[in-house]
Order: structure tokens, then C-alpha cells, then sequence
């Protein structure tokens, strides 16, 4: 087979590929660096790529399965790790001139279950700089480019990842999801993003934005992917306070399973659409994408429910007071003093004046513009008046959203309310920026589970279709996401298949 065919091919066929022997983790581990050295100096995906790691771990696994030992089933097959999970030995920046340089030595607990099951790791991507963003416009290392149209965002923060997987440079990677950043980067890139139930994954060694909201999840190209990547990274982490020691189902399993379930795989399932998840905020094309999808899976047995859900109307304005706030809470220890770039003031040199010019040097403009307004949250006459009241607002939709998952099994809405938006359209609006996490901060606030998938492609652009969950309910998301999924392929019409050129073409018939 030739290694230019081997980049397209999902996790789970490399997966069978690597057993059955038809091709080696040296082999595919180098494909997929090829394609990397090949198609990143347009996309900028990557931060750094580290090929002789990954060479060292492919090498390893073909030794241990030509010595006949028992190894993980996705054992050899590629994946790359945003750039906030701390790596032990690799440069982790968090897109950052803060932490330029930074070589960590120690791994987060989800790079060791990685390492564990001896999936190499070939990099680091860019993403906007702490989480901080919704087009990844905001790295301290340039802006990663949408390989569907390169002149197009690819979604944030995670749009490294989301744009890595969806240019072929790898089939996995991880991402972390704040208010969004892993599910709408999925879908401007026309990828599958998964945040699971707050706490199935271990937060330890993941820099933290918002401590309370932070999940870190899976970016893949299919659903069956993505649920196989979470049965390696979840599970216990007695080194993270909010773990949940949960017997976790295989989500592998469930998402293959509406395959074998007939026509009507999801007879008996209710489908919640939320009323005030819908608005003038929202394009026509992916407003009939979502209702096509809808009737799609009607077809296949489940039914609607109409939500009426008030509160989420103001879940976006809760959660831009609390994330600043924990934003601001976290980033504190980068000063220049205790951890970060320490920059060199002005005589006469002292400690605030220390802090002052290395946050001024190390720290990008969305970056301090969070961390004022959350520091302004948490101060006297603030904190009541907004902080608090903003975490009221959380219960009570907490609440709310729980009382809907009584009637319904799956809340379903579009991603995000527009299609990948052109670079530098609305840098200069970080209001109108904040509005494409619309549709994916409530699940954050609320704890549950949530996944974009594909549903269609409009002029030329990916749309993506989101399934949330209840807590521990990230089964039957992958369930339902699976049907989304074969509704429609639209990988096929990604024109990163034809190479860089291909996502520079204009017109709808990519």
C-alpha cells in the first residue's frame, strides 16, 4: 500500500491494518510525518513536531507485536496533543510567549494512558493562546488556517487539532473544551469533537483556563474513533479532585452499535430541540442542515421534543463572568516570579514593576482582556453583583437541564450558528467573536457530555451537528452521533484530499 493512502485512513483501519499485519506503525508513523512535513507549512497546525519520539514508540510497538505480546487495540496508530497538555520532555507553550521554552517534566495523566497504550505521539498544535478564543487566531505562533478553505478560520481554541485531523495530518488528537473549543472547531473543520461528562477524564497535567468548566476530549474523523480514543483517556484520576469514580461503559461499543440495530436504530429516543436555540444568529444553511439531520434521524425511529429552556437564553452571559473569572484565578502563577517569561523593566526594578513587564511582554491582548475583566469580577462590589448572581444563574439552568433530560434522551441542536468565518473578520468584535460559543457553553456549565458530528456541507463549508447528553450519559451521545454520521460522509468532499491546492478553490462544489 502506498503511504500516501495510509493518511486517509481512520484510526480504527490503521488499528485493524497494524494487527492483521498488513502494514507497521514505522510505516504509518511516517506516512503521517510526511504528511505533516508536506501540508503544515500552510496550515500551521502544528507547534512542534516530534518525530523522533514518535518513530522511537511506532518502533517499539512492531517489536512488541512481532514478539507476540498482547497490546492495546489502537496501539501504534498516530495522534497529536494540543499544545495546553503537558508533555514530559516536549516543548508545552500553551500557544503562549508566557511559557515559550517550557519543557515540562512531567505528563499529564491522559499522555500517560496514551503512553500506555503506545499510540505515538507526533506533536504538539496550536491553539488559541490559554484557551483563550473561538478561531485560534489568538497563538502567539500565528494563526492555524481551515484546510477546507484556507482562508478561513478552523474554529477555537483547539483549531490545531480540529485542523490537523481534518488535513490528514493525523487520525487522532486531543483537544480541550472550555466553552466549545473542542466541538466547534469540529465544526468548522468538518471533524468529530467530543467533550465528555465533566470529570471522566482526568483535568491533571492540562493548563488550566476554567477550572470548573475544563474537559479534555477527542478530535477524530469518526465517531467510532473518537469513542475508541475516550475508552483510552478516561477512567479515575485520584490526582484530580472532580473525578468521577465511574464504572464507564465502552463508548466504542455503543457508537458501532446502531450499525447492527436494523433501520430503525433509534426507536424509543427522545430528541430535545431546544427553543432558544434558534434565532436570527443563526444561518440559513445551517438551520436546513440541522433540520434535515432532524428528519434523518426521525427516520430512523427517534422522536422530537420541543424544549422550552429560558434560562438558556443567558447561559452565554453567565458563562463569559465565570470563565474570566477562573481565567483570572489561574493565570495569577504566570508573573515572571514564580512561573513564565520574566521580562526586564525599567530601573528602578521591583517586583511590580517585574509582574507588570512580564505579563505586558508574555501575555497576547484576549489573554489580559479576560484576565481584567475577571479580576474586575472578583472585586469588591463586582463579586456580588455579577459573579455571584452569574453562578446563581448556573444551578438553576443545572437544574433546568436536568428536568429536561426527565422527557427527553439527547438534547440536539446545530454547533455552532455559522459556518468557518474568514481570517480576521471579526478580530476587532470580540463581542461577536464570543456568540459562536452560543450552542456549546451550556453543556460546560452544565457538566454533561456533548459531540459535533457532521451533518452536510454549505457553500463548500463543513456544518456541524451537536448531541449533548446528561451526565454520564456519553453512551447514548455516541449512539445518536453515530446515526448523524451515516446520514452523510462528507470527508470525501474535504478538498484537503487533493492536497494543499485543493482547499484554496472558491465555489460550492469543493
Amino acid at each position: 500500500m502506498a503511504k500516501s493512502d495510509l493518511v486517509f485512513r481512520s484510526a480504527l483501519e490503521l488499528a485493524q491494518m497494524l494487527r492483521e499485519g498488513e502494514v507497521s506503525s514505522v510505516e504509518v508513523t511516517r506516512a503521517i510525518l510526511d504528511r505533516i512535513a508536506e501540508v503544515d507549512p500552510v496550515v500551521n497546525a502544528f507547534l512542534f513536531v516530534d518525530e523522533e519520539g514518535a518513530l522511537k514508540t511506532a518502533r517499539e510497538v512492531d517489536e512488541a507485536r512481532a514478539a507476540g505480546e498482547q497490546l492495546h487495540p489502537l496501539a501504534g496508530v498516530p495522534i497529536a496533543l494540543k499544545d495546553n497538555v503537558v508533555t514530559r520532555g516536549v516543548p508545552t507553550t500553551a500557544a503562549s510567549r508566557m511559557l515559550e521554552g517550557w519543557v515540562p517534566p512531567y505528563d499529564a495523566t491522559i499522555v500517560e494512558k496514551i503512553k500506555a497504550a503506545k499510540l505515538p505521539i507526533v506533536g504538539k498544535t496550536n491553539m488559541d493562546e490559554f484557551a483563550m478564543g473561538s478561531s485560534t487566531e489568538h497563538s502567539a505562533f500565528g494563526p492555524t488556517h481551515n484546510p477546507w478553505d484556507l482562508e478561513r478560520i478552523p474554529g477555537g481554541s483547539g483549531g490545531g487539532s480540529a485542523a490537523a485531523v481534518a488535513a490528514f495530518m493525523v487520525p487522532l488528537a486531543i483537544g480541550s473544551d472550555t466553552g466549545g473549543s473542542i466541538r466547534q472547531p469540529a465544526a468548522m473543520t468538518g471533524t468529530v469533537g467530543v467533550k465528555p461528562t465533566y470529570g471522566a477524564v482526568s483535568r491533571q497535567g492540562i493548563i488550566a483556563l476554567g477550572s470548573s468548566l475544563d474537559q479534555a476530549g477527542p478530535v477524530a474523523r469518526t465517531v467510532a474513533d473518537a469513542a475508541a480514543l475516550q475508552d483510552v483517556i478516561d477512567g479515575f484520576d485520584d490526582r484530580d479532585a472532580v473525578s468521577l469514580d465511574y464504572a464507564w461503559p465502552s463508548m466504542e461499543e455503543a457508537a458501532l452499535a446502531p450499525a447492527k440495530a436494523g433501520d430503525r436504530p433509534l426507536e424509543g429516543v427522545k430528541l430535545g430541540v431546544v427553543k432558544q436555540l434558534s434565532g436570527d444568529a443563526y444561518e440559513d444553511d445551517v438551520v436546513a442542515s440541522f433540520e434535515s439531520t432532524l428528519e434523518f434521524l426521525k427516520s430512523k425511529g427517534a422522536q422530537a421534543v420541543e424544549l422550552d429552556l429560558p434560562l438558556l437564553g443567558i447561559a452565554l452571559d453567565a458563562y463569559y463572568v465565570i470563565m474570566p473569572a477562573e481565567a483570572s484565578s489561574n493565570l495569577a502563577k504566570f508573573d515572571g516570579v514564580r512561573y513564565g517569561l520574566r521580562a526586564e523593566p525599567e530601573p528602578p526594578v521591583t517586583s511590580e514593576r517585574l509582574i507588570a513587564a512580564s505579563r505586558g511582554e508574555g501575555f497576547g491582548s484576549e489573554v489580559k482582556r479576560r484576565i481584567i475583566f475577571g479580576t474586575r469580577m472578583l472585586s469588591k462590589g463586582f463579586f456580588d453583583k455579577y459573579f455571584v448572581q452569574a453562578m446563581r444563574v448556573r444551578t438553576l439552568l443545572q437544574e433546568e437541564l436536568m428536568g429536561a433530560f426527565e422527557s427527553v434522551d439527547v438534547i440536539v441542536s446545530p454547533t455552532s450558528p455559522t459556518t468557518a468565518f474568514k481570517l480576521g473578520e471579526k478580530m476587532d468584535d470580540p463581542t461577536l467573536m464570543y456568540l459562536s460559543d452560543i450552542t456549546t457553553t451550556p453543556a460546560n456549565l452544565g457538566g454533561m457530555p456533548a459531540m459535533s458530528v457532521p451533518s452536510g456541507v454549505a457553500h463548500g463549508l463543513p456544518v456541524g451537528f451537536q448531541v449533548t447528553g446528561p451526565v454520564r450519559g456519553d453512551d447514548v451521545m455516541y449512539r445518536v452521533a453515530a446515526v448523524v454520521e451515516s446520514q452523510e460522509d462528507v470527508s470525501h468532499k474535504n478538498p484537503m484530499i487533493e492536497g494543499v491546492d485543493g482547499a484554496t478553490r472558491e465555489g460550492e462544489d469543493r
